[in-house]
């Protein structure tokens, strides 16, 4: 019985990943989300194999999506602190609440943005599998925020809109590279998470150890994803390498971070002297996955870290406060 519920809650969990965003023009297929990994070592084959089978029914949409529920992991805050994008105080929202899963790389995408343009922010936690926190919008993916009573959602829009009301000027910019690199990151990097933070079983043991212990889970809930998740996302994962055509994850990991680093073409962000959006997308995205395994490959392996690096000092410390 207790095998049955476990399994049973797995699948809501795997539903409610459905709710978290997608890019708008990947809306039909299904939502991506994923990173995080490697903790634990061996554990039962039975649940590996059961889960195996019966996921097998479920439709290739909630495959993916069950991806984006259970992802990303370590959010890090620097502790040099560097200054930040001054914004007018008559720019600045007074009341800024976001709506998250704090494992969610679109959800660790608008906190780039915030931190770095030093925006107050409280953070609502939602229950993956209830989504009670959501009751009163009839958008139930994540990331939603409030801006002064505001609804804004989906990560891309949300930035645009924050990005219209705080800028006090022209952007320097090169709109076009900023757009392209911006896209880049929901179009591809992103797919390259799951099947890196998934790849193995002590992988994905590491990440549902961060994701439950930093999620708004239940005690239950939290066993039940920790070890009946990471069994599922591990064969998800296998299915996600045939969806995109990645054949070596790790390699796939390794040659976006390099395609990012030439996009630099030297520069110290694609922005020049400072970060631009597409510069804190990328960041977003990386920042859960930098100190799993698998983002400790990508620096050792690749000429990320350098920018990395800045992009941390830059983006400095977490601009939340409490709800």
């Amino acid at each position: 019985m207790r095998r049955v519920s476990r399994i049973a809650a797995l699948y809501r969990a795997v539903d409610s990943a459905a709710a978290v965003e997608v890019p708008q023009h990947r809306m039909s297929t299904a939502a991506q989300f994923s990173t995080s990994s490697n903790k634990s070592s061996a554990r039962s084959n039975w649940l590996f194999n059961n889960l195996l089978t019966d996921l097998s029914a479920r439709t290739a949409a909630h495959a993916v999506a069950g991806t984006m529920l259970f992802s990303v992991a370590a959010t890090t805050l620097t502790e040099e602190v560097h200054a930040k994008e001054a914004v007018p105080p008559e720019l600045r929202p007074k009341d800024l609440v976001l709506y998250q899963y704090e494992a969610c790389p679109f959800c660790n995408k608008v906190k780039a943005f915030l931190d770095y343009y030093d925006l107050p922010y409280k953070i609502i936690e939602v229950n993956p599998i209830s989504k009670k926190e959501l009751k009163w919008s009839d958008y139930k993916k994540v990331p939603v925020v409030l801006v002064d009573g505001e609804q804004m959602v989906n990560s891309s829009d949300i930035i645009d809109k924050l990005y219209e009301k705080v800028r006090s000027g022209d952007s320097t910019f090169d709109a076009d590279e900023e757009s392209k690199w911006r896209k880049w990151v929901d179009d591809h990097l992103v797919h390259m998470l799951s099947p890196n933070i998934y790849r193995n079983t002590s992988e994905a043991l590491e990440s549902f150890d961060y994701i439950t212990s930093h999620g708004n889970f239940s005690f239950t809930e939290r066993i039940t994803a920790k070890y009946a998740g990471a069994a599922a996302m591990y064969f998800v994962s296998k299915k996600l390498k045939k969806k995109y055509n990645i054949t070596d994850e790790r390699a796939a990991l390794y040659d976006a971070a390099e395609t990012w680093v030439e996009a630099l073409k030297g520069r110290d962000f694609l922005g020049g002297s400072k970060p631009n959006l597409a510069d804190l997308a990328v960041y977003g995205v990386l920042r859960p996955i930098r100190y799993l395994k698998s983002g400790r490959d990508m620096v050792e392996n690749t000429r990320i870290g350098d920018w990395y690096s800045r992009m941390e000092s830059e983006v400095g410390v977490s601009a939340r406060i409490q709800a």
